[in-house]
């Protein structure tokens, strides 16, 4: 029964599929070691599994829960980059579907729009126009297929989805989109006023307000990567790879939190996006002139994103270290051997609140690493969280002054804070 159930979840692109380098069976080996790990934690956290030699001490059976827990972690962060690398393969050609889709709904609309109407000239060229734009997607898409496509663009260092790049790629395309309706009809025109009519139409004075727009929204995705890249060399901004890119990133955090910033950003960029294609289907004989109210929303918009990427983040700072004291302990200073709890803010970053990335965190004390033990309670873990941190002091530090640094999962070490080891 056990090899039928195996086999039959092979054919099926279960998590040991037998179709070769099909990314189903990634993605469903990680789904099971996600499931495993949780499992695992819970039982822990529940005191089951600690094996008797090591459960008559609390610091060697939380050392044993710590490793048990980094060895699982480590498995399913293994299975999640198998998933990550078979993501562009799911993805690059899904990107071309949408393209074409979007071709289909426009000579639905414009079959549909025509009845009565008659077809024009102007249709003509917006559907070929389509037709040429959906085409160079697709070949881009066939040429970037191993980075996911027509997504490639629009990842960012960190493999997430980027929000000012997505917003800038959106409008490149409806100018792009523009410029050939109006470079078709003029192609079709025959007389000459309305040869003339076609060429004033992309007069500077009529897309002034959509050119202000695409400079604008162009140069914040330009100016936002360089002021991440430069914040991340002076550690001044803490960013942790992702696995994967997810849609959610153009709304999130790298936490996967709402952002305020990059949702008011995309809000207004879509209704102005919206806006523009609304005129440009009114009138098809010029650019869509975007009026000056909308676009100095837009670039409101844009400065709150942009305000907003310079202020996030921080470096990892070290505010205290005490004694951790058990109830019943009588005060003391800090002797080798003892727990110490360290408070601050910033240990852990934005994007690294997997288990594997919470293991690798390591405190300096003097010149010993020590690596944060991980406890496990029900539903997460106590230990570490952002603003404390609890190590013991191995025997190997030296008494006397010693200075304690914490390293986080993003590589970023803080500032020395001394404490004084006894005997």
């Amino acid at each position: 029964m056990a090899v039928q159930e195996a086999g039959q979840s092979g054919t099926r692109h279960g998590g040991g599929c037998t179709c070769g380098d099909c990314p189903h069976g990634a993605r469903e080996g990680h789904r099971r070691a996600v499931a495993a790990f949780l499992l695992k934690r819970d039982e822990l956290a529940a005191g089951q599994g600690l094996p008797g030699a090591v459960a008559h001490s609390a610091g060697a059976s939380r050392q044993w829960v710590s490793d048990e827990l980094t060895q699982s972690a480590r498995a399913v962060a293994e299975r999640s980059r198998e998933a990550g690398e078979a993501w562009p393969q799911l993805v690059w050609r899904r990107t071309v579907f949408v393209v074409w889709g979007a071709v289909l709904a426009l000579a639905l609309v414009q079959t549909a729009t025509a009845i009565g109407a008659g077809w024009s000239s102007a249709r003509t060229a917006g559907l070929l126009a389509a037709v040429v734009v959906g085409g160079l997607l697709t070949g881009a898409a066939w040429l970037h297929r191993a980075r996911g496509g027509l997504l490639a663009p629009v990842v960012g260092e960190d493999n997430r989805l980027s929000t000012s790049r997505a917003v800038a790629g959106v409008w490149v395309l409806l100018v792009v989109f523009a410029v050939l309706v109006l470079a078709l009809e003029l192609a079709q025109a025959s007389e000459h006023g309305d040869r003339d009519a076609l060429i004033d139409g992309m007069e500077i004075a009529r897309g002034a307000g959509v050119v202000t727009v695409l400079a604008l929204v162009s140069a914040v995705a330009v100016v936002v990567r360089r002021v991440v890249g430069v914040r991340v060399h002076a550690q001044k901004l803490q960013k942790v790879r992702a696995d994967r890119p997810r849609a959610a990133d153009l709304l999130t955090d790298d936490a996967g939190r709402g952002s305020f910033t990059d949702v008011q950003y995309v809000l207004v960029s879509a209704v102005g996006v919206l806006f523009a294609g609304v005129r440009l289907a009114r009138r098809p004989e010029q650019l869509p002139d975007l009026p000056w109210g909308l676009a100095l929303l837009v670039a409101v918009s844009a400065a709150t994103y942009f305000a907003g990427k310079y202020a996030e983040g921080g470096r990892p700072v070290v505010l205290s270290v005490v004694r951790a004291r058990e109830a019943g302990d009588l005060d003391a200073p800090i002797r080798t051997g003892d727990d110490i709890e360290i408070r601050g803010a910033g240990f852990v970053p934005p994007g690294a609140q997997t288990p594997e990335r919470l293991a690798r965190l390591v405190v300096r004390i003097g010149a010993v690493h020590v690596h944060v033990p991980l406890v496990p309670v029900a539903g997460g873990f106590a230990n570490p969280t952002d603003s404390v941190l609890t190590v013991p002091v191995p025997v190997e530090v030296e008494p006397g002054v010693v200075d304690v640094r914490v390293v986080t999962a993003a590589g970023v070490e803080t500032a020395p804070h001394t404490i004084d080891v006894t005997d």
